[in-house]
C-alpha cells in the first residue's frame, strides 16, 4: 500500500485520558464485497492503531449471518447495507432492535446482470425484457441479498421504472453476493442485483451481463455504512468515535488518488477478503465498465468512498429513502415518524466530532437532493407523499408480512 496519511495531533488528542476508547480490540463483519475495502484498509494498514484500536477483521457468508452475529454480540460493528440497518430497527427483519448509523461507507458500484441464456435470446435491453416478462409462461426469477437491504430496492426500483411489478410480475430470492455467479451459472436464477465484484465476475466468466448499474439509478447513492447496535454507542462512545476516525481516515486513503485505488483493490482481491480475481475487482473500482455486449465506458459515478466527506456523511434523507419503499412495497404498513426514525438512528454528533478532528467538512444540511433515473426527486422533504406518488407499488390493502 501507498504511505498512508498521518493522523492529525488534534483527533489523536482523542484517545489519551477520559476520552480513551473503552474498548480497544473489536470484532468487525464485512461481506466479500468491493465496497468492503475501507474497513480492511483501515484494520489492515495502521489507520486504527493510532486511535488505540486493534480491529479484528471477521468475513461473513451472508447478510443474514452478520445481523444475527451483530445483535448477538458476537461482532462489535459491521459494513452493513443501509436498508438492513433500517429493516432491523424497524423490526422488519427479526426482532426490533435500535440501531446506528456512524457513517457512509459508499456510494455507487452495485449492478443489475442479467443470464447468458436471455442474452442468447436477445433480452439485452429493458425494452426486450420487458417483452419477455409480458410472454405467458414461467416467470423470470431475479435475485437479491437481503429482504430490506439496499439491493432489493434498487431491483424493485429500476424494474418499476420500466413498468415491471417486482412483486408481481417476477419472482424474487435471496441469494448471498458471493454465491450469485454460481446460482447463474446453474440456472437458478435469470438475473440478479449484487455489489462488485459478482457482476463483473458473471461478464468475465460469459456467465451474464450487466444491463443497468445502481448509479443508473440514482447518481452517488447511498449503499453501505459502518452499523452498531444503539446499545453498542451508548456503553462504547469513545470507542465508536475513534472506531468512525480510523474508518475515516481510511476511506480518504483510498480516494486520495489512482494510485491508492489500485493498492487497495490489489489488497482486498486477497483470500482473505473478497477472494475474487483482482481482474474482476480493479476495473470497475476505478470506474471501468464492461457491460459483457460489447459496450465499455467510464463512468461519472463510480464506486467511491470518501468525495471529500460526501460519501461518508450520514444523511437523514439517505435514510429516510429507504424507509419510504419499504412502505411503497407494503413492508410498513402505515407511515412512520420518518424523521424522527432516522435521527435516531443516524449518530451525527459523533460524526461531527469525528470529522472536525479530522479536519473533514461537515455539512450545516442533514438532507441532501437527487433526482432518480424515473424523473423524481428526492430531497427527504415530504417522505409520505413520496411514498404514495408512485404509481407501481403494493396495494394499501394487500400488505403482506415480510418473509424472513
Amino acid at each position: 500500500m501507498n504511505e498512508q496519511n498521518t493522523p492529525r495531533a488534534d483527533a489523536l488528542a482523542w484517545v489519551t485520558g477520559s476520552d480513551a476508547p473503552e474498548k480497544s480490540a473489536l470484532d468487525l463483519g464485512f461481506m466479500a464485497l468491493s465496497d468492503s475495502a475501507s474497513l480492511i484498509v483501515a484494520a489492515t494498514q495502521g489507520f486504527a492503531q493510532p486511535y488505540g484500536l486493534t480491529l479484528n477483521l471477521q468475513r461473513q457468508a451472508s447478510w443474514a449471518t452478520l445481523r444475527d452475529k451483530l445483535l448477538s454480540g458476537e461482532l462489535d460493528a459491521a459494513q452493513m447495507l443501509y436498508g438492513q440497518v433500517y429493516g432491523i430497527h424497524l423490526g422488519l427483519s427479526g426482532p426490533a432492535t435500535d440501531m446506528a448509523i456512524l457513517m457512509g461507507l459508499c456510494q455507487n458500484g452495485q449492478a443489475i446482470n442479467l443470464s447468458e441464456p436471455l442474452k442468447q435470446a436477445g433480452v439485452t435491453s429493458a425494452e426486450a425484457l420487458v417483452a419477455r416478462v409480458r410472454q405467458a409462461g414461467a416467470k423470470l426469477t431475479f435475485a437479491q441479498t437481503f429482504p430490506c437491504g439496499t439491493h432489493a430496492m434498487w431491483l424493485y426500483y429500476w424494474l418499476a421504472s420500466q413498468g415491471i411489478h417486482p412483486l408481481e410480475d417476477v419472482n424474487t430470492v435471496v441469494v448471498p453476493p458471493s454465491q450469485m455467479v454460481a446460482h447463474l451459472k446453474a440456472a437458478r436464477i435469470d438475473g440478479f442485483c449484487a455489489g462488485g465484484p459478482w457482476g463483473a465476475l458473471a461478464v468475465e466468466e460469459e456467465q451474464g451481463f450487466t444491463l443497468a448499474t445502481s448509479q443508473m439509478i440514482w447518481a452517488d447513492h447511498p449503499e453501505k455504512v459502518l452499523g452498531v447496535t444503539r446499545e453498542f454507542v451508548e456503553q462504547y462512545p469513545n470507542t465508536s468515535r475513534a472506531l468512525t476516525m480510523a474508518v475515516l481516515e481510511a476511506s480518504r486513503f483510498i480516494d486520495q488518488n489512482e494510485a491508492n485505488k489500485r493498492s487497495t483493490a490489489q489488497l482486498i482481491s486477497g483470500s482473505d477478503y473478497v477472494d475474487a480475481p483482482l481482474s474482476a475487482i480493479q476495473p470497475r473500482f476505478l470506474g471501468q465498465y464492461q457491460d459483457g455486449l460489447g459496450n465499455a465506458w467510464l463512468d461519472p459515478n463510480p464506486l467511491r468512498f470518501f468525495a471529500d466527506g460526501q460519501v461518508t456523511m450520514p444523511w437523514l434523507s439517505d435514510g429516510i429513502w429507504f424507509m419510504t419503499q419499504f412502505r411503497r412495497w407494503g413492508l410498513l404498513k402505515d407511515d412512520p415518524n420518518y424523521l424522527a426514525v432516522a435521527q435516531r438512528i443516524h449518530q451525527l454528533d459523533l460524526y461531527r466530532d469525528a470529522a472536525s478532528a479530522l479536519g473533514i467538512t461537515v455539512s450545516a444540511s442533514t438532507m441532501r437532493s437527487s433526482v432518480l433515473l424515473d424523473g423524481t426527486r428526492w430531497d427527504g422533504s415530504d417522505p409520505a407523499g413520496y411514498a404514495n406518488s408512485f404509481t407501481i407499488r403494493t396495494p394499501r390493502d394487500n400488505i403482506a408480512p415480510l418473509a424472513l
